[in-house]
């Protein structure tokens, strides 16, 4: 049985090192460079190459134990574990840490919501689309309090979720906030320093409900896109978002809104 050592040992520096060093093994792992079977070096052999204590490579071992990639053998040591055929869902550490992550959930979340706005537009029960609006005024409230009203927005689009019927939607959803909150913060406290931010946002959220109101999916898929697409677009404004981004976000908000602009000129040439 091999017993491989880690290629390239790089010493790890700032805080949070059982992290990065879970990451980092967890590469490894997933890159092929550890195989099922694979016994891990020694605590002590891996905090000598990663310049950490053996206490950081045991809570790093630790993280990987719980996520069961690898496991102990009494009195024979670590060794990686078979990959599972179903595997839990997880998001890197980072997003919760890095606005840039954040932004890379935002992209996952511009994906989801047209799609999970436009089947509620289908399917929403008449009790869904009430709860919805009382969603709706608790932002407007919340706004009105001072408060960022994360929660409310939130809220506001895990009843979308629910309102789909599809319940794998809600649990994806609910999966996701614990991502999104951290983002969402960033995201309303940046618009809170700006009035024409907050009527936007607020002006998103009503073109989303009422979509969804009329029972137009096309409409509500679009106005969802637009309304996260746009709120990219705020903290690129804000100076939240590397400028770098501004160029492509520009080019999502235009390309959401073609839509619209080809359907209002097909009206025009149509008319009499």
């Amino acid at each position: 049985m091999r017993v491989p050592a880690p290629s390239q040992p790089q010493p790890l520096i700032v805080d949070r090192l059982s992290d990065r060093l879970a990451a980092l093994l967890s590469a490894q792992i997933d890159s092929g460079a550890l195989h099922a079977g694979d016994r891990l070096p020694t605590e002590q052999k891996l905090a000598e190459a990663h310049g950490v204590s053996r206490t950081v490579v045991r809570e790093a071992v630790h993280q990987l134990k719980s996520k069961g990639m690898v496991n102990s053998r009494q009195g024979s040591g670590v060794y990686v574990a078979p990959r599972p055929v179903n595997q839990a869902l997880v998001f890197d550490p980072a997003v919760l840490t890095s606005v840039q992550a954040v932004v890379h959930v935002v992209e996952v979340r511009r994906v989801l919501e047209g799609e999970i706005a436009a089947l509620a537009a289908e399917r929403a029960s008449r009790s869904q689309i009430a709860e919805l609006r009382r969603a709706l005024k608790a932002i407007d409230g919340a706004v009105a309090d001072g408060r960022d009203g994360v929660a409310e927005d939130l809220a506001f689009h895990r009843v979308i979720g629910e309102a789909t019927g599809n319940p794998q939607f809600r649990l994806l959803l609910g999966f996701l906030e614990q991502y999104l909150r951290e983002g969402m913060r960033i995201t309303r406290g940046n618009e809170a320093r700006r009035l024409d931010f907050m009527t936007e946002v607020q002006r998103e959220h009503r073109a989303i409900f009422e979509a969804i109101a009329a029972r137009d999916p096309e409409a509500a898929r679009r106005r969802a896109t637009e309304h996260i697409t746009r709120g990219e677009q705020r903290l690129i404004e804000g100076g939240v978002i590397d400028g770098r981004r501004r160029q492509a976000a520009v080019k999502a908000v235009r390309a959401a809104a073609a839509p619209t602009a080809r359907k209002g000129k097909k009206s025009m040439k149509e008319s009499p």
